[in-house]
């Protein structure tokens, strides 16, 4: 008995194949995978950082090559299975959950080991791709820009965004899903920027205000968000494209002394980001909010399953709109390959792309 699991061999080279099933306290097997166009493309096309240089959690330094590149073999993050057996308790066989453990037939997990999020019976089980990792990512968005205004006193994802000005710079799944966070907890005005107009109809379609990226839309938008004469923009801005452009054009719609909430991932770096200009005079802020923490003294209250909750709140209210607008591909897992490598290439454009089995 074996899993398919797809796996990047080394750059470029996409391949199915076959693993021994181990033992373990329950097994699932995957119903829905979906596909993180930035950082799974990262390690197709080699331009991950950590193929490059290995990482040292303890100082948090990137030095050194890695022990070993290739091949990555649990690529995506996003996964929906049912269980199909259980010998824990923790965990109900038949039940449907979401799980982070790559792009794979079927998965041994262990609750010990592994974080396991059931998903009610009223959610499309094709959304629950997002409960697990990736509605967390944008959730952590909110909180990071709540603990800029509460710090650790914190009560609600609301708390950065009620009755604020937003602003999102990128229309990727990301932008989307935090947009819709901040509109659904209260914002006062959330905008989407983006340079592809395909991507700025689905953020109209989700009910969302756009701006087009490509046209310097800064001065429009620091024209209409007037708080005094000479305080204009954005009161928080969530960046989260991974372009240098993109966090350059954050930093110029923020009102002075705000802060950008950064998302993106940069596997090129940020050299075009001019730090000697609107950051600088204007006293801005860049606040880094990784999936890997929560902002400082809130990690015992606002832990992953608390920002897992919040995600499947999410999905409740505007998940009819996401599964129409944000889907734009379910292919089979035998194509995985093929579509990761027109994705990589751009021969290919989806917004979430998802692998059924």
């Amino acid at each position: 008995m074996s899993d398919r699991n797809l796996v990047v061999a080394g750059p470029g080279r996409l391949e199915i194949v076959e693993e021994p099933v181990e033992d373990g306290p329950f097994r699932v097997r995957t119903m829905f995978s979906g596909i993180s166009a930035g950082t799974e493309l990262s390690f197709v096309k080699g331009t991950n950082p950590a193929l490059h240089h290995s990482f040292d959690p303890v100082l948090g330094l990137f030095g050194g090559p890695p022990a070993a590149a290739y091949p990555v073999t649990r690529l995506g993050y996003m996964e929906v299975g049912r269980v199909t057996e259980s010998r824990t308790a923790a965990v109900a066989e038949g039940s449907v959950v979401a799980m982070t453990y790559g792009h794979r037939t079927g998965f041994t997990g262990d609750p010990v080991r592994d974080r396991v999020v059931p998903l009610p019976d009223d959610l499309d089980p094709l959304l629950g791709i997002y409960v697990a990792h990736m509605g967390p990512i944008c959730a952590n968005g909110l909180l990071h820009a709540a603990a800029e205004v509460q710090g650790p006193a914190v009560r609600g994802l609301g708390d950065g965004v009620a009755g604020k000005r937003v602003a999102v710079t990128g229309a990727g799944v990301v932008g989307l899903l935090t947009a819709l966070f901040a509109q659904s907890h209260g914002a006062a005005s959330v905008v989407v920027l983006d340079p592809t107009p395909a991507r700025l109809a689905v953020a109209a379609a989700l009910g969302l205000e756009t701006m087009n990226s490509s046209d310097d839309p800064a001065p429009t938008l620091k024209t209409a968000w007037r708080h005094t004469v000479d305080d204009r923009g954005a009161d928080v801005v969530f960046q989260c494209r991974g372009q240098a452009s993109a966090l350059h054009l954050a930093l110029r719609l923020l009102r002075p002394q705000g802060t950008v909430i950064d998302l993106a991932f940069y596997p090129g770096g940020a050299d075009d980001v001019r730090l000697g200009e609107e950051f600088h005079h204007n006293g801005l802020g860049i606040r880094c909010a990784q999936i890997g923490r929560v902002p400082r003294g809130l990690a015992p209250t606002w832990d992953r399953e608390r920002l897992s909750a919040a995600t499947i709140d999410l999905l409740r209210t505007h998940g009819e709109a996401i599964r129409k607008h944000l889907v734009t591909a379910v292919v089979p897992f035998e194509d995985g390959p093929a579509l990761l490598d027109d994705l990589a290439s751009r021969e290919r454009q989806e917004l979430q792309a998802v692998l059924s089995f």
